[in-house]
């Protein structure tokens, strides 16, 4: 009786600790990552000749604050013309430009407000009938593929679980996709949590059934 108690103290500890101790380590992975852009500032400058000690979380502000104004100076018509100069520069380069314009074409897809990357959570029938998993609608097939499908169909990202960065894509016809009353971030912690974390049932509306 005392080892079934014990047991579940500690399965319910790991249960708080895990989660908390996981994220520490993404965050200090990620802050100690930014911090090294610290090395791209002057000797002069740098907060441990300054202030004689280092700060930890210096660099992810000043990654953060680069990022940021590097994004007000783009949405202004000069910083749109340096840009422009810059793409024009880097596409000129043999390799670099494969590199960039692809790597370019994936993040204008994904973090473009006028995209339509994962903007709807999808059901769809795979890998074989009768077996169900989560999807992200992507778009619309297009260039030559289109010559050769025949009807409507839609291009969907089916992510493997528990790491939803790699996965599947797939052109499926639009008849055969389910979309679902579920935000894109619900059923992201439903694909990696493999079905742990279930969304709460949406209510149904009451119908009149008088005749």
């Amino acid at each position: 009786m005392r080892r079934q108690l014990i047991k579940r103290y500690f399965i319910t500890g790991l249960l708080i600790w895990v989660p908390l101790g996981i994220t520490a380590w993404v965050l200090v992975l990620i802050v100690g990552t930014m911090d090294q852009s610290l090395r791209l500032l002057p000797e002069a400058i740098h907060p441990r000749n300054m202030l004689g000690f280092d700060i930890p979380g210096a660099g992810a502000i000043l990654t953060l604050l680069v990022i940021v104004l590097t994004g007000v100076l783009a949405a202004n018509f000069i910083g749109q013309r340096l840009v422009t100069w810059w793409e024009r520069l880097l596409t000129s380069i043999p390799v670099v430009n494969s590199i960039y314009n692809s790597v370019k074409q994936v993040s204008d897809t994904l973090f473009s407000s006028s995209g339509n990357a994962f903007r709807k959570a999808l059901l769809i029938e795979y890998p074989r009938r009768g077996a169900w998993t989560i999807a992200f609608l992507t778009g619309k097939p297009g260039g030559d593929v289109l010559q050769h499908l025949d009807g409507d169909y839609v291009s969907v990202y089916v992510p493997t679980t528990p790491n939803p960065t790699s996965g599947f894509f797939l052109m499926l016809p639009k008849a055969e996709v389910i979309e679902l009353d579920m935000s894109v971030d619900t059923a992201l912690k439903y694909v990696i949590s493999m079905g742990v974390v279930a969304p709460p049932p949406r209510p149904r509306v009451a119908t009149d059934r008088r005749h």
